[in-house]
């Protein structure tokens, strides 16, 4: 009873930050509504119509992929001989090659099998594989996103938007190549967690170099032009991909460890330990992205001063 009451717990808070998240959009979305409305009405309702497009295939459209998704749980690992956890076999092995670019090898594996025994060797040997290696790819890959669309725009409104709308995309990608889903109970931490991250992103947009770094570097840094703000907005990206990886890295943890008995703790602790590790590369990858004519721009403007 205690572990039930301790599931529909947090459920609630889930549900309850969700609707939170929602109404902090929907002011947003009603205030831009209002100012459209002053210059014409048609483009009020065509504001509305792109906001409906967007919120359908950015955040209701990902949250039917997992939940429609089957689990694995520890109820589902202890009974491996029972009709119903074969089933479940089949429909992630079923997902596994629909949703992701397997080889000829492993579809094969998956898709022609004697018995659930031999089923679930595969899927071990396909996980372990190829599926494992492809998880990281997909964390680097969001907390780029992240760091990229923050650090460009100063808005923390559309920071707060942005990292709820790409870390639940980054969970999704990560279910969706498993081919299974945390329990309800992770995916309701998940929830929490992409809604605190979100927040945080939007206060992270107040945070300033002067708040963390000694006077005398900052009077140094204000010597040059322009230098100054794009470290504010570098140091928001930076930030912003931390707390990315980090939920990457949980739902990650999540998925391991369904069918196993992993501690809140370990998941913790392991995934601060990642997020130190795929840090580095993501800062190397996103510093990349940005082209020699950005700083070409500011050298030129500078010139253009003197």
């Amino acid at each position: 009873m205690k572990k039930d009451r301790t599931k529909y717990l947090w459920y609630s808070v889930a549900i309850g930050a969700l609707i939170i998240f929602a109404l902090l959009i929907l002011s947003s979305i009603l205030d831009i509504g209002e100012k459209l409305r002053n210059i014409s009405n048609i483009l009020e309702y065509a504001f509305y119509a792109l906001v409906a497009f967007i919120i359908i295939f950015v955040i209701i459209r990902p949250i039917v992929i997992i939940v429609k998704s089957p689990s694995l749980s520890i109820i589902t690992a202890t009974e491996k001989n029972s009709n119903k956890a074969y089933n479940i076999y089949k429909k992630v092995a079923k997902n596994i090659v629909k949703y992701n670019d397997v080889s000829k090898e492993e579809t094969i594996m998956l898709t022609q099998y004697k018995n659930k025994e031999e089923l679930l060797i595969n899927l071990n040997y396909v996980f372990e594989k190829s599926i494992k290696g492809k998880i990281n790819g997909i964390i680097i890959r969001n907390a780029k996103i992240v760091m990229i669309s923050t650090a460009i725009c100063q808005s923390a409104r559309y920071d707060m938007a942005t990292s709820f709308a790409v870390n639940l995309k980054m969970i999704k990608e990560e279910v969706m190549l498993c081919g299974f889903r945390p329990s309800f109970k992770n995916l309701s931490k998940l929830t929490i967690n992409v809604f605190s991250t979100a927040l945080i992103a939007e206060g992270l947009d107040n945070l300033t170099l002067s708040d963390v770094m000694p006077r005398s570097i900052m009077n140094s840094i204000n010597e040059i032009p322009l230098l100054g703000k794009t470290l504010d907005s570098i140091m928001d990206g930076i930030a912003n991909a931390i707390l990315t990886i980090r939920i990457g890295c949980v739902a990650r943890r999540y998925l391991y460890s369904d069918g196993n008995v992993v501690t809140k703790e370990d998941i913790r602790k392991n995934a601060y330990k990642e997020t130190l590790l795929i840090l580095p590369e993501v800062i190397k990858s996103t510093v990349a992205f940005f082209p020699n004519k950005v700083l070409k721009f500011f050298s030129k403007k500078e010139e253009s001063e003197t």
